[in-house]
């Protein structure tokens, strides 16, 4: 039941952020929404860590399987990308050495403030 009732609050939020997508004029994704209200509800305290924490962690140990449609959605228009494919491997391996690097110099940032 507990499991249930942190889905349902998961749920709720990726719910709220929808909503903010539809009601909002931006061109930011409804899961960011739902991430900035799940992130402002745990900083204040609306929602306690307890109250998500397993069931988060479930979603994050099955993630890797959330990416396999995604895949094969890619293989499937594999005709569109062929034309363009070195170009795409290239923008991906500089975009993920670039979000590593900044990833890692923010938290060497966090710590160093912390001590």
């Amino acid at each position: 039941m507990k499991f249930l009732c942190q889905f349902g609050i998961i749920l709720f939020v990726s719910f709220l952020g929808e909503v903010l997508y539809h009601l909002i004029p931006l061109s930011i994704p409804a899961s960011v929404y739902g991430m900035m209200i799940l992130f402002l509800a745990l900083c204040t305290g609306f929602v306690k860590l307890d109250q998500v924490k397993e069931t988060a962690g479930f979603l994050i140990d099955i993630m890797p399987i959330m990416f396999m449609p995604a895949a094969v959605g890619l293989l499937e228009s594999w005709s569109f990308l062929a034309p363009v494919w070195a170009s795409v491997f290239a923008i991906t391996i500089i975009t993920t050495i670039i979000v590593m690097a900044v990833t890692g110099r923010v938290a060497q940032h966090i710590l160093w403030r912390k001590e």
